[in-house]
């Protein structure tokens, strides 16, 4: 599957408005006076730490977006003598997001893009992303979870390597192109706590040999809020990538492959959005932490990272919540 049809699927998901409305239908109770009121603030962001959140943003909203990791705090490459990391940058993403409508949000950014020098050596990616709402959560439980789907497209502009075994040794435009397509399902279970499964396929259209063009993987989200503008939030993604990679690269190249973990607090400051967090991975993008995360907590390569975002109101409608 070519990275651009999952911006097709979204499209073709969002098209007709009444599907909500219809799949809604399902959940709905026959008894007269049933009332459907939508749960709010399931995720305060549109993003958990590397990970998606449901939530979208709403119709003619501006989101600007800044995220950020440093190098490793402790380890070999971590430690005083890299003030713990702040001295470098493994990623650096600038995006905007923007509300189409309430249900439907599309996106643009730029990133910096973390090779690994190993299994990648893709940088300076450009993305476009869309995420449509098609089922949200209500009080009275008759809808008992939410369900967001999110696709992107990212292209690298980085100049060609030459060098044969790298996934940067472009043959054709479509080689620099990779995508991801998710799935994700969300329960707010109290005013405190939500739950997020994000079921991810990642599509990568040029690897290396023994890598994998089509890598599956399954995520983990959660936030717990414990003060009226702070909360803890944390993430965790399981690829499942198969034995023979995960093998070659291990014996052929004395390289091993990590799972995603990100654990962090978040800030709430009025129309701001503060995460602080510590990650082991050094990518933004899940086209490049899902597949290509090789830090390992054991041993100190895990990074400060921070996310920022600033929503501008282009309607004159105020007072509404995510």
């Amino acid at each position: 599957m070519r990275p651009g049809s999952f911006i097709l699927i979204i499209l073709t998901s969002a098209g007709p408005l009444t599907a909500q409305d219809d799949l809604s239908k399902l959940f709905n109770d026959s008894a007269a006076g049933s009332k459907q009121v939508p749960a709010v603030a399931t995720f305060k962001s549109t993003q958990i730490i590397n990970g998606q959140s449901n939530e979208t943003i709403h119709k003619h909203d501006l989101v600007f977006i800044v995220q950020h990791r440093f190098g490793d705090i402790a380890g070999t490459n971590g430690g005083i003598k890299n003030f713990f990391g702040l001295d470098n940058s493994s990623d650096i993403l600038i995006a905007f997001d923007y509300g189409i409508s309430d249900r439907l949000n599309m996106g643009t950014g730029r990133a910096k893009g973390a090779p690994n020098g190993t299994n990648t050596s893709i940088k300076q990616l450009y993305y476009l992303n869309l995420k449509y709402r098609l089922l949200r959560q209500t009080t009275n439980g008759r809808i008992p979870f939410s369900i967001t789907l999110f696709a992107n497209t990212a292209a690298s502009a980085m100049s060609k390597l030459d060098l044969a075994i790298s996934d940067a040794h472009f043959q054709d435009f479509s080689d620099r192109l990779s995508g991801v397509g998710q799935v994700i399902i969300a329960r707010k279970f109290t005013g405190a706590f939500s739950l997020a499964i994000l079921p991810t396929y990642v599509r990568r259209n040029y690897v290396q040999f023994m890598d994998m063009n089509n890598l599956f993987a399954l995520g983990v989200g959660g936030r717990f809020k414990f003060t009226q503008s702070m909360a803890l939030v944390i993430d965790y993604f399981l690829p499942f990538r198969s034995k023979e990679s995960k093998s070659y690269y291990s014996k052929e190249k004395d390289f091993s492959f990590y799972h995603p973990l990100g654990i962090g607090l978040e800030i709430e400051t009025g129309g701001h959005i503060f995460h602080l967090s510590f990650t082991n991975s050094t990518a933004v993008l899940e086209n490049q932490f899902i597949p290509s995360t090789s830090s390992n907590w054991a041993s100190g390569a895990f990074r400060w990272g921070f996310s920022i975002s600033r929503t501008f109101t282009l309607s004159k409608k105020t007072g509404r919540s995510i």
